[in-house]
């Protein structure tokens, strides 16, 4: 079995001490990945979302043991190797949908996910795929409207999904 688990692009080693921490403690306390929150503990917020294997998931709910030998992106390893900013990243500081910005991290791993799988998601496409995560601050629609513009974005400028990811 693996020892490592890719984060950001970069491989990192587990101690066996680490194994059975949450993803999230282990990512933010031992990777300084500040962009992944703890908002629950539980699963319900969505504020701890990253792509494990380019899918969304809760790292509050998820071992470390469990991610040994996946690919983790958090929203600080969008950022393309010049340091621009992804563009679902630009799009929802231009659509305003960053308010108080304690879930956007989570919102917009969720996001990126999404347009992984469908580049250009209708507006109830866009708010399935957020059900889980949750904002106090936006009422939800400038954050449907940034993953839209996003799409568009990323479309206009014949750009991958990836791109941005460091990979």
């Amino acid at each position: 079995m693996s020892n490592t688990i890719t984060i950001n692009n970069k491989p990192v080693t587990v101690t066996e001490e680490q194994r059975s921490m949450s993803l999230l403690t282990f990512l933010r306390e031992n990777q300084f990945l500040h962009g992944v929150k703890n908002g629950c503990e539980k699963g319900l917020c969505g504020s701890c979302t990253i792509s494990l294997d380019d899918r969304a998931v809760r790292s509050c709910k998820m071992t470390v043991e469990k991610a040994l030998g996946k690919s983790v992106i958090t929203v600080e390893g969008m950022e393309y190797e010049d340091g621009t900013i992804h563009p679902l990243q630009q799009a929802f500081i231009d659509a305003g949908a960053v308010q108080c910005g304690f879930c956007t991290p989570g919102m917009i791993m969720s996001s990126y996910t999404l347009l992984l799988k469908n580049p250009n998601p209708s507006r109830e496409e866009v708010r399935k795929a957020l059900r889980g995560n949750l904002c106090r601050c936006t009422g939800y629609q400038q954050i449907v409207d940034a993953v839209q513009l996003a799409a568009k974005y990323i479309e206009e400028q014949g750009l991958s999904p990836l791109a941005g990811c460091l990979r």
